[in-house]
């Protein structure tokens, strides 16, 4: 895609400090990292959201989002691994990709970067869970 600057990585036209290159997927480090040895991980072809990844490239793209997790904990001494990605709302560059940020026990992170909600009752949970199972079929 024209200016995307995931594929113009990808492709070779800008520099990253790649970790993985592989037919479907390749893996860089974020410039601007929640930890040191942050990786991005994306689809070689333009796909913008987790929704829009055809099937098929659902197992290049999470195996490798796997590998490099035991990666982040062999090769950094890292105690885990966060595994988030971002689909429109707060999503930097309109490029699918994955973000793998290496963690240590303390590191100051809390769970999610946003604030907690609650349901205001069981019967509140259950319509919620029904209106996604629902949008499923």
């Amino acid at each position: 895609m024209d200016g995307c600057l995931f594929c113009l990585i990808v492709a070779g036209e800008v520099p990253a400090h790649r970790v993985l290159d592989e037919p479907d997927v390749v893996a860089f480090l974020d410039t601007r990292p929640v930890f040191k040895g942050h990786v991005l991980i994306v689809p070689r072809k333009h796909h913008e959201t987790l929704m829009d990844l055809p099937t098929e490239l659902l197992d290049p793209l999470f195996g490798a989002a796997q590998r490099i997790g035991r990666a982040l904990e062999a090769g950094l001494d890292a105690d885990g691994v966060f595994v988030g990605i971002n689909n429109r709302i707060s999503q930097s560059v309109p490029h699918l990709h994955v973000h793998a940020v290496p963690r240590r026990r303390k590191d100051g992170l809390r769970g999610f970067f946003w604030p907690r909600q609650k349901y205001s009752s069981d019967d509140e949970a259950a319509e919620f869970a029904a209106r996604i199972a629902g949008a499923l079929e």
